[in-house]
């Protein structure tokens, strides 16, 4: 029951999501307004982590099994994305790279800003 009550909580978040981007003409999908009203709601205590945590933990568990459909649309889609295939691959290649380098570069600060506020708390 804990289960469904916190599946229950994200899914309502969800569709509070799918009515922000149905209201708000910008680019912005769904999931992303889902994900801002959760992290408000978490940040602002709105949403005990108690609330959403187990229910979130199994969901990033099984998140590799979200990505089998895709996959499989892009071997259906093969004879349109063949011609592109190489400009697919440095695309892929450098945005991964750039993803990386600028999540270190985030983590190294907090890790950083961190230590020097345990110092300073000393």
């Amino acid at each position: 029951m804990k289960y469904l009550k916190q599946f229950g909580i994200i899914l309502l978040i969800s569709f509070l999501g799918e009515i922000l981007h149905y209201m708000i003409p910008l680019p912005v999908p769904a999931s992303i307004y889902g994900i801002i009203i959760m992290f408000l709601g978490l940040q602002f205590k709105l949403i005990p982590l108690s609330e959403v945590k187990d229910t979130g933990k199994f969901l990033i568990e099984i998140m590799p099994l979200m990505f089998i459909p895709a996959a499989v649309g892009l071997t259906e889609s093969w004879s349109i994305i063949r011609p592109s295939i190489l400009q697919y691959t440095i695309i892929t290649a450098v945005s991964t790279i750039a993803v990386m380098a600028v999540s270190g570069k985030v983590t190294q600060l907090a890790i950083r800003r961190s230590k020097k506020a345990v110092k300073e708390h000393d």
